[in-house]
């Protein structure tokens, strides 16, 4: 067998920056201003801008070149080193300071941005003008601050013979002409197409999409018809090959100029969202550089961008790749390895149907000072008994893990015949249910030592079972856990269903709805 083939390299052209995020708890007020008082912070110090988006890319295995503008400051310098190794950077001078953003944060949540540095891209050298002309595929991620600018006469070359994708911003110019994929914002889309509708004095931004320019949408279903008219309006006022919108957690919709693709998130990710575009943008740029097709390359963006919230967004970052980032201060960190960072972040690449996913997960959140409940089971032929099951498991606590027997477990536990549905396939199932964060088989009759790893706070199974037939009580105990017997819909079984879809069609089992008890 050959060996695989190696992603493509990428050049990234944009404006970088340094993003910090000063973190710790706010419990009290203030007692000489009504604003919250945050205690025990430490910082995290990363890449921004289209630095981030370098870094993301040199993260996925892929060879990535930077163009930007960097100075003799600190922040430049700073900034230098955490792409040291990973991203090969051409510079060209930078006027004024690097741009730093500094994030206030208490429990996760954002209080207060503080922004500062001046600096803008000074004149274009010979050797960004040579990376622009050499590039097999570019990603233009533009913050406003000139980069795409002076390089703006190579880029419209690139962009008719290799594939460009645009990330625009509202302080900086359009895409050139011939730009593969444009990928703006739903609010960046919106005002975009306003902005050109207003310029060619039309006053139609919205109209294709029955909604009027200066109004805001109802429902999701306007929201989506305003997104595929903005997106139709860009194609042909920038005169780009498609454009793709960014819906947040909703995915993202893909216009060539006609009917749009929705291609929605593989599932709900709650976390830091700071980057995410950044995310979108490298992995559709990536997966073009890779020939992929356009719409192949927003499936790819999406479920990349997805994993990222869900993995902790940029807050994440130095736990992810902690030996890159620099030492986080303060005593509010806890935990860690011998850099000052933690090493149980989730990680971007896994899926939330493995186990090592599950495992960070619940440490993240355990950090973060949320509850863990986990529950488990075959989840064989799903039926309104386990559902009902798992919501009330997931409104414990803050995060929901599922453990489920794999296929060999479920055959030593129940025979020959079972499982009805191969283990790929529960997971699946599973993680499409709004009340699941994470999944993870494993192959012993009991889950003891996965539970070993997640260690949750919270251990739930159906009303049937009694303590003493668990075996896993006395470990789950063992950290100060609890095991929690839930009401669940009686008459509902796996076993049942079966039997019933091999007798043939027949009268409808009457089951009750009360809650009672649960059956596997």
């Amino acid at each position: 067998m050959s060996p695989p083939t190696p992603p493509a390299p990428l050049l990234v052209v944009g404006d970088a920056l340094l993003d910090h995020d000063l973190s710790g708890r706010a419990d009290r007020l203030a007692p000489d201003a009504p604003v919250p008082v945050v205690a025990g912070a430490h910082r995290v110090t990363r890449p921004g801008g289209a630095a981030l988006a370098a870094y993301l890319g040199a993260s996925d295995g892929r060879e990535v070149t930077l163009v930007t503008a960097l100075g003799d400051d600190e922040a430049s310098h700073t900034l230098r080193r955490l792409l040291a190794d990973r991203v090969r950077l051409v510079e060209m001078p930078l006027t004024g300071h690097l741009p730093c953003k500094t994030r206030i944060m208490a429990q996760g949540v954002p209080l207060l941005r503080l922004d500062d540095g001046d600096g803008r891209a000074g004149s274009v050298t010979r050797e960004a003008l040579a990376a622009v002309r050499e590039a097999r595929a570019v990603l233009v991620a533009d913050y406003g601050r000139g980069t795409a600018d002076v390089l703006r006469d190579a880029l419209t070359s690139a962009a008719a013979r290799v594939p460009v994708v645009w990330d625009p911003h509202p302080r900086g110019g359009p895409p050139v002409k011939g730009v593969r994929l444009a990928t703006p914002s739903a609010t960046e889309a919106h005002a975009f197409a306003r902005e050109h509708a207003d310029r060619a004095g039309t006053g139609t931004a919205g109209a294709s999409t029955g909604t009027d320019a200066g109004a805001e949408p109802y429902g999701p279903e306007s929201a989506l018809r305003r997104s595929a008219g903005d997106a139709r309006a860009l194609i042909h006022a920038w005169g780009v090959t498609s454009v793709a919108v960014t819906l947040g957690e909703r995915g993202a919709l893909l216009s060539h100029g006609e009917d749009p693709l929705l291609v929605p998130a593989p599932w709900t990710a709650d976390g830091d969202a700071c980057g995410a575009g950044d995310r979108f943008a490298v992995s559709a740029a990536g997966a073009l550089a890779d020939d992929a097709l356009p719409e192949t390359a927003v499936e790819t963006a999406v479920r990349a961008a997805t994993r990222y919230v869900a993995a902790g967004g940029a807050r994440g970052l130095a736990a992810r790749h902690g030996e890159h980032a620099p030492s986080r201060t303060g005593d509010g960190a806890g935990g860690g390895g011998g850099n000052g960072v933690p090493d149980h972040g989730v990680r971007e690449d896994d899926d939330p149907g493995t186990e090592a996913y599950a495992v960070r997960l619940a440490a993240r959140v355990r950090d973060e000072g949320g509850t863990v409940v986990a529950a488990g089971g075959c989840f064989d032929l799903l039926h309104a008994g386990h559902v009902a099951l798992l919501q009330a498991a997931r409104r414990t606590g803050d995060c929901l893990i599922v453990c489920v027997n794999s296929d060999a477990s479920v055959r030593h536990r129940k025979g020959g015949s079972r499982p009805l549905v191969p283990a790929a396939d529960r997971v699946r199932v599973l993680l499409a249910l709004g009340c699941v964060d994470a999944v993870a088989v494993f192959d012993e009759d009991t889950p003891e030592r996965l539970l070993n790893e997640v260690r949750p706070h919270i251990w739930a199974k159906g009303g049937d079972y009694a303590l003493t037939r668990l075996p896993e009580a006395t470990l789950v105990k063992s950290w100060g856990g609890q095991v929690v017997l839930l009401p669940y819909l009686d008459g509902r079984s796996t076993t049942e269903l079966a039997d019933r879809a091999a007798r043939g069609p027949g009268p409808t089992a009457q089951v009750s709805e009360s809650p009672r008890s649960v059956r596997k």
